[in-house]
């Protein structure tokens, strides 16, 4: 239970340092950010595979680069669902936002050695 919450947070923190670096996404709050690390997570879970399954086609085609798009769309909905506290402007910084995003938290967890 404890390392399902250093993640939350750990994800918490790269959507944060993520909003104040890239100028495409704009976060409120701390809390705002560990609202969307909470939905964000949710949707990877519930949502995610279904999208996978239905884009293997365009996993083989591209190599896996589509798991970018699809990550760039779980943030913009993510965003959607958030609502103030959390904008992503475009598709595209929703793209740069999900690598970041990845990047950082994958950073942390190795830091952290989680």
């Amino acid at each position: 239970m404890l390392r399902l919450i250093v993640l939350w947070l750990i994800n918490a923190t790269a959507v944060y340092v993520t909003a104040n670096m890239l100028p495409g996404i704009s976060i409120r709050s701390f809390t705002a950010a560990l609202l969307v690390a909470l939905v964000l997570g949710l949707i990877n879970t519930l949502l995610k595979p279904i999208f996978i399954f239905f884009s293997f086609p365009f996993l083989i085609v591209t190599l896996g680069l589509f798991m970018l798009v699809i990550n760039a769309l779980m943030l913009q909905l993510a965003a959607m669902i958030v609502g103030g506290g959390f904008a992503v402007e475009s598709f595209w910084w929703a793209m740069i936002g999900s690598i970041c995003i990845s990047l950082v938290a994958w950073l942390l967890s190795a830091v952290l050695n989680v």
